[in-house]
């Protein structure tokens, strides 16, 4: 018999934020888009108890406090929002976080760069 794993996501959320590495970008902020996954065993004791499953609204939550603060690097966001849920939910077995920052001072309008932190127990 397998085993069936569960996947919790929160994709394409939009953030204003003071994250840039040059200091003109953390005082008028950027646009990003953060993607989390986490995937955990999928239990079939009570389907309908928040218990068994994972709450998005504290992924929310985390990412919010994460995206607020100043930083110079996506690298450091991604690994806070991945700290994160790994020290409150020990039970994930997979994380994805995707931090995507629209427009980066390049001169392109059109230009995304984005970071991604995989965990896997």
């Amino acid at each position: 018999m397998g085993t069936t794993t569960q996947e919790v996501a929160l994709r394409d959320m939009r953030f204003f934020s003071p994250i840039g590495f040059y200091e003109e970008e953390q005082l008028l902020g950027n646009e990003f888009f953060v993607d989390l996954i986490v995937s955990f065993p999928f239990t079939m004791v009570d389907k309908e108890d928040l218990g068994h499953t994972l709450n998005y609204e504290e992924l929310f939550a985390l990412l919010t406090a994460v995206m607020r603060t100043k930083r110079k690097l996506l690298e450091s966001a991604a690994a806070e929002i991945l700290e994160g849920v790994c020290s409150r939910f020990p039970f994930v077995e997979q994380v994805r976080v995707v931090v995507r920052k629209t427009t980066p001072p390049f001169g392109w309008d059109t230009l995304n760069s984005e970071v991604t932190l995989c965990y896997k127990k």
